[in-house]
Order: C-alpha cells, then structure tokens, then sequence
C-alpha cells in the first residue's frame, strides 16, 4: 500500500483579499455551491479577488457551529434559504422578524469564527452606502409616472 503524502495549497501570488463580514462570506459561499450544483469547477485563485479560503471553508465553520450547538436546524434553514435568494431577512416584514433574530445570531456566531481564521477582517467597510458620495438621479423619479 502507497503512503498517502499531503501537499499544502501553494500560496498566491496576488494580495488576499480577506472578507469584510461573515454575511458577504456566506453570500460568497452560496454562491460558490450554486455554480457547483449548476455543473462548474470551483478553482482556487481564479477569480478576480483571491479570498483567504475555500468555500468548503465557511461551510465547515457553519456546520462546526452546529454541531457545537451553537447553531439548531432552523438557523441552517434561514441561512439556506436567504443565502439563495441573495438577502438578509427584512426586518420591515413582519413575517420576517423571527427569521431575522435567527440570521443575526448565525451571523454572530460565524463571524466569530471567521475573525479568529483570518476569512474575515474586522474593521472593512463592506456598506454600500457612503457619505461622502453623493449621487445624483435624475428623470422622472415618480412610481408609474404619476
């Protein structure tokens, strides 16, 4: 019987660009898990921003985290469910605000252990919005032109 020998990952040449927060890691991660399902090849350093992990990664923390207990059958659903469709639970939805309380605690706790692998840097701006940007729109702004 041969002996199995492991070889490290070889390192990139481009700067790693860790996560800003455990919500733009998961989004990443579904998305990764999408295109696999769909039939690609997840390759590392292919894209145009080099991340610090696999996708597999950010999985096994989440399924780490439940089987720690830090994390229950619902709190996967929620994720499941919101990293598919691309969004947090709006917490304007009535029928989303208990989905919502969930996805923060699962959040939390990822992103804690995200922080102490270096997948996710404290202290990144991942926000949109930026006050010293001022954008200006224009044309008829009005719903259905009324």
């Amino acid at each position: 019987m041969t002996e199995q020998r492991l070889f490290p990952k070889p390192l990139s040449a481009r700067d790693i660009t860790p996560f800003s927060s455990a919500r733009q890691a998961w989004f990443w991660f579904v998305r990764c898990q999408t295109a696999r399902i769909e039939g690609a090849r997840v390759v590392a350093d292919a894209g145009e921003v080099v991340r610090p992990c696999d996708p597999d990664d950010v999985y096994n923390a989440v399924m780490r985290l439940k089987k720690s207990g830090d994390l229950n059958d619902r709190h996967l659903q929620v994720l499941e469910y919101f990293g598919l469709v691309e969004r947090e639970p709006d917490p304007r939805d009535p029928r989303e605000k208990g989905k919502g309380d969930l996805w923060r605690h699962a959040m939390d706790a990822l992103e804690n252990v995200l922080i102490t692998r270096g997948i996710v840097k404290r202290g990144q701006d991942e926000s949109f919005h930026h006050d010293d940007a001022v954008v200006e729109l224009g044309g008829d702004l009005s719903p259905c032109r009324m």
